[in-house]
């Protein structure tokens, strides 16, 4: 096991539950101001959020499974 990895995967996982959170948050508040002249900025402000969390929990997923199977490529 590669703990250093396993680490920075814990830590893009964290990272993408509080996006997840915050990322729905501000395109709820976008569509609740749709006559404001900030809209598209918050709504695609939330949309970012909101995919960085997808790409962040695919990256931290990605991170961890490398980080547990490391070690195992070459025994048998």
């Amino acid at each position: 096991m590669n703990r250093i990895k396993f680490i920075k995967g814990l830590k893009k996982i964290s990272l993408a539950v509080i996006f997840a959170f915050i990322g729905p948050f501000v395109i709820h508040q976008a569509f609740q101001n749709k006559n404001h002249e900030f809209y598209i900025y918050v709504l695609t402000l939330g949309l970012f959020i909101a995919g960085l969390s997808i790409a962040l929990g695919f990256l931290g997923i990605s991170n961890l499974v490398n980080s547990l199977l490391s070690g195992q490529k070459n025994k048998r």
